[in-house]
């Protein structure tokens, strides 16, 4: 499906100096899989994000999607060939209607589907339709939004930069729900999922460590989580008082 072979990126810090973030990654994701991207702060996880999607760009190194080498791409004509990305902050646009950017993500979808994918996401489409994309959503209600344009759009990787920032222990349970139930054995996509959380890392079908900009561990839940469950920041511990949430054998 997406092949990332020797990919390095480099930025410039305030001196004007190169500094290299990513250092010869080689991935790659194929169809019906769901991946976790981990790895510390800083490490190089959401960066390999964005330069997948176009945001940013690669020093050295290429890109295949379904064997087309779509390195010298932009943003928009990646988004055209099949790539979705899910921002772990969304944009809010004031002065447009949910409804309106949900027909903006797939034009030809029928008011019947549009409905549906906002009852998939948790919300009602009487209620939330003809609201202003604005300051007046809650973080939890922006990134349902933001799930119900990228399964309109329906695109061949879809990437979800860290879904649970900044939600709910509810909302993240209903949107890996979703993408757990979308995208595992999907004969034609693929999801990768940039996220630190220990409810989502172990459920994924394969699992990437990357730390200083290099791939540390990569493998199966069995194989990887663990060697990382000790350092995965804990996010609902206050609720399950210290339970063992997952026990992978």
């Amino acid at each position: 499906m997406l092949k990332m072979e020797n990919i390095h990126m480099q930025v410039n810090n305030d001196s004007g100096e190169d500094i290299e973030i990513l250092k010869g990654i080689n991935i790659e994701f194929a169809k019906g899989k769901v991946y976790a991207i981990t790895g510390p702060n800083g490490g190089g996880k959401s960066s390999i994000a964005k330069v997948i999607m176009g945001i940013y760009r690669h020093s050295k190194g290429r890109i295949l999607l379904n064997g087309e080498d779509i390195s010298e791409l932009s943003l928009t004509e990646r988004a055209m060939k099949g790539i979705g990305y899910a921002f772990q902050q969304p944009t809010r646009f004031k002065g447009l209607t949910i409804g309106s950017i949900l027909k903006i993500a797939s034009p030809e979808a029928d008011p019947m589907h549009i409905r549906k994918y906002l009852r998939d996401v948790g919300l009602c489409p009487e209620d939330y339709l003809d609201r202003d994309l604005g300051a007046g959503l809650s973080g939890g209600e922006i990134k349902r939004i933001e799930m119900a344009q990228l399964l309109l759009r329906s695109p061949l990787i879809s990437i979800f930069d860290e879904p649970e920032a900044g939600v709910d222990l509810w909302t993240i349970q209903k949107l890996l729900g979703l993408i757990l139930s979308r995208y595992k054995n999907n004969t034609t996509k693929t999801a990768v999922i940039i996220t630190h959380n220990e409810k989502i890392i172990p459920m994924c079908d394969e699992i990437l460590v990357v730390d200083g900009g290099v791939i540390t561990a990569q493998g199966t839940p069995k194989e990887i989580w663990h060697l990382i469950k000790d350092d995965i920041e804990c996010k609902v511990r206050y609720q399950c008082q210290g339970d063992v949430i997952y026990d992978i054998k």
